[in-house]
């Protein structure tokens, strides 16, 4: 591990980031001493022509059960919670036979960009901590002729949680069943239906869920039959200067991030009016405009919004955005709105 890299000996780190990166490392211990061996979750990424944004996390935990036919058991939220980070792990990524060496993050996470030479679509590569065997990953590979794309957000969008209360926050993320949560009516067919008519575009599920709740949500969206896409998820906790994580800013610096990796693309942006999509979304097609084609908000249900904690401050004029938005409370009647604006064709519905 690089000296530099250890939190617990930054005097620029905040101390409650040092308590944590020390109390990660004394459970990684406890860990291995019972046998247990870190591996890669992989996520699944996206890239170019030329390069690839690879995904994952460095975890020690105890397999997942399954039920005969293959499914995941029923599972709680807080297991999600229980493996152990593996922070500074040594990981190879190989990609067409190429073997590149990279560093998790302190959280254990992988989030790095590093060159490739794939064809457009699904394409495999493989991931390994050192000494692991290695696994496989999905990168979705956007073509150089693409010039549309999807950004969704998760929760109360294509996902029921009523996220944002912190009690119910909790009680969703660790103790109902997985099993348990709700799609948003009509927008599992939405998505599949714009995908379907957009072929070789891609879809970023951006969202300000935590890395440990991924592979439920990558279950929850096959389940539910959503089309296939990339995951962006932030990590939480406290970091270097503040004690937890900003959601907002998550979401900000990947719609950037987007925007710069893929000039020639405009995204169609989904979201909801119970956190700050709706003022995010503005700021961002004023200062990006040429990058969105339109944006979609489902609105939250009275009981919905009251369980979130209520509805932020929605911007009434979204005029000097300069593109089309629509407002519905489910996929049908979004659906419905994007038809009247050009976005989706009439009459061509499932």
């Amino acid at each position: 591990m690089p000296p530099t890299a250890d939190a617990s000996v930054n005097p620029k780190v905040l101390w409650i980031a040092r308590l944590e990166y020390r109390f990660q490392t004394w459970r990684e211990r406890r860990a291995r001493a019972r046998g247990l061996v870190p591996a890669v979750t992989p996520f699944p990424g996206y890239g170019g022509p030329d390069w690839v944004r690879v995904l994952g996390r460095v975890l020690i935990a105890p397999p997942a059960r399954t039920t005969s036919p293959g499914e995941y058991a029923s599972v709680r939220g807080w297991r999600s919670f229980v493996a152990v980070p593996v922070g500074y792990a040594q990981v190879t990524v190989v990609i067409d036979g190429v073997s590149h060496d990279v560093v998790a993050d302190r959280g254990g996470v992988v989030d790095v960009r590093l060159p490739a030479s794939l064809p457009p679509g699904w394409q495999t590569l493989t991931v390994a901590v050192k000494g692991g065997k290695p696994v496989e990953t999905r990168v979705f590979i956007v073509g150089a002729e693409t010039r549309f794309g999807v950004v969704s957000d998760i929760d109360d969008t294509v996902m029921v949680t009523a996220l944002p209360r912190p009690f119910l926050a909790a009680w969703n993320s660790f103790v109902v069943d997985e099993h348990a949560r709700q799609p948003v009516p009509g927008m599992a067919v939405l998505l599949e239906r714009i995908i379907r008519e957009n072929p070789g575009s891609p879809i970023i599920y951006l969202s300000t869920g935590a890395w440990n709740i991924a592979p439920t949500l990558l279950r929850f969206l096959h389940r539910h039959l959503f089309p296939s896409g990339s995951v962006l998820l932030t990590d939480w906790g406290p970091t270097h200067d503040r004690w937890f994580r900003s959601g907002k800013v998550h979401k900000e610096s990947n719609l950037r991030r987007l925007a710069e990796e893929f000039p020639h693309i405009t995204w169609l942006l989904f979201g909801d009016d119970g956190q700050h999509d709706d003022e995010l979304y503005t700021n961002f097609t004023r200062s990006h405009a040429d990058h969105v084609t339109a944006v979609a908000i489902r609105r939250l249900s009275p009981a919905e919004a009251v369980l979130a904690g209520g509805r932020t401050v929605v911007v009434e004029d979204h005029t000097t955005a300069g593109v089309p938005w629509v407002t519905g409370s489910d996929g049908a009647s979004l659906q419905e709105r994007l038809e009247d604006v050009g976005i989706l064709e009439h009459g061509s519905r499932p």
